[in-house]
C-alpha cells in the first residue's frame, strides 16, 4: 500500500458545529487538480477511508474525508439538540462552500451515499462527479410507519441512550468481528482503534449514542427519486455483489439517475471500502478518467 499520512483539521458545519476533516497526503504525488470528498456510513468515521485514499492520493488526487456531526472526532449537538438527517446534508454544503474546490467529486458509502444523493440533487452545480458505494438509501418504508417511528422516537428520548462501554480494545475488535465476519482481524484491529475513544477510565465507541435512537420520519423512496432525477453530473454506483446491500427496487432507483455507470465488486459485501479498497479506488479512478459524452 502507498505510504500516506492523515492530517486532521477542523471546519465549521451548519450552525458553526465543529467538524473533523481528514486529509490523506502522499508527499511525492503531483497534484491532479481533482478533490474527492468522502462521506462515511452509519457508525463509521472518515478515517476508515484510508485504504481507498492511499492509491488515489498516490496519483495526485486530493482526498478528504469528513466525520459527520456526532461521529468520529466531530463535535455533536449539545443539550436539547438532535441529529436529524438533513443536518448532514447541510454540513456537507457548509464544508463544500468552505473548500471552494473547482473540481470536486463527492464519494459516499451507505448512509453517506444517501447524504451524497440528496446533496447532489440539490447542489449539482458544485460537483463534477458523484460516486455512490452501496449508497442508495434504506429499504422503502410505508407512510403508516411514521406513527410507529414517532412513538418510538419519543420513547427513546425519554430514556436517552448512554455510551456503550467496552472492556478493552480486544472487546471492540470482537464486537466488530460479529458484524463484519469477512473482514481480516488485522484490519478490524485498526478499525477498532479508529472507531473508539477513551472516556474517563473506560473505552467507548466514538459516535454519539443519540445516533442509536429511532429516526422519527419514515424514509420516502419517491422523495429520493426526485433528488436522483435532479442530479446533473455523471454518477458511479459501486455495489458489493450478492453479499452487499441491495434494496428490492435498486434498479428503479438507479434508473432515476440521468447518467449512471454501474460496477459490482463480487464478494466485497457492504463494507466495500474496507474489504476491497484497491479495487474500489481503481474503479473510482477509471470512472473519473473516462471520456464524457
Amino acid at each position: 500500500m502507498i505510504d500516506i499520512k492523515r492530517e486532521t483539521t477542523r471546519v465549521a458545519g451548519q450552525g458553526g458545529l465543529e467538524l473533523a476533516l481528514h486529509r490523506f497526503v502522499a508527499p511525492t504525488a503531483t497534484p491532479s487538480g481533482t478533490t474527492l470528498l468522502c462521506l462515511h456510513g452509519f457508525l463509521d468515521a472518515g478515517a476508515t477511508w484510508d485504504r481507498v485514499a492511499a492509491p488515489l492520493a498516490g496519483i495526485g488526487h486530493e482526498v478528504l474525508a469528513l466525520d459527520f456531526r456526532g461521529f468520529g472526532e466531530s463535535e455533536s449537538v449539545g443539550r436539547g439538540g438532535y441529529l436529524h438527517f438533513p443536518d448532514y446534508v447541510a454540513d456537507v454544503d457548509a464544508v463544500v462552500r468552505a473548500l471552494d474546490r473547482p473540481k470536486l467529486v463527492l464519494v459516499g458509502h451507505s448512509m453517506g451515499g444517501t447524504v451524497a444523493c440528496l446533496y447532489a440533487g440539490a447542489r449539482s452545480e458544485r460537483l463534477v462527479q458523484l460516486v455512490l458505494v452501496e449508497g442508495l438509501g434504506p429499504p422503502a418504508m410505508s407512510h403508516e410507519q411514521g406513527l410507529f417511528r414517532m412513538r418510538q422516537w419519543l420513547t427513546d428520548l425519554e430514556r436517552p441512550p448512554t455510551p456503550r462501554t467496552l472492556r478493552s480494545h480486544e472487546d471492540a475488535v470482537r464486537r466488530l468481528a460479529m458484524n463484519h465476519p469477512a473482514v481480516p482481524r488485522e484490519l478490524l484491529e485498526l478499525r477498532a482503534r479508529q472507531l473508539t475513544r477513551p472516556s474517563d477510565d473506560e473505552l467507548v465507541w466514538s459516535h454519539d449514542p443519540m445516533h442509536r435512537t429511532t429516526s422519527p420520519m419514515p424514509f420516502s423512496v419517491e422523495a429520493l427519486k426526485a433528488f436522483l432525477r435532479a442530479i446533473r453530473v455523471p454518477v458511479l454506483h459501486v455495489g458489493g455483489g450478492p453479499t452487499g446491500f441491495h434494496p428490492e427496487d435498486e434498479d428503479e432507483r438507479l434508473a432515476a439517475i440521468p447518467e449512471v455507470t454501474r460496477v459490482e465488486l463480487e464478494g466485497a459485501g457492504h463494507m466495500v471500502h474496507w474489504t476491497r479498497p484497491a479495487e474500489l479506488a481503481a474503479a473510482i479512478d477509471a470512472f473519473m478518467a473516462a471520456p464524457r459524452r
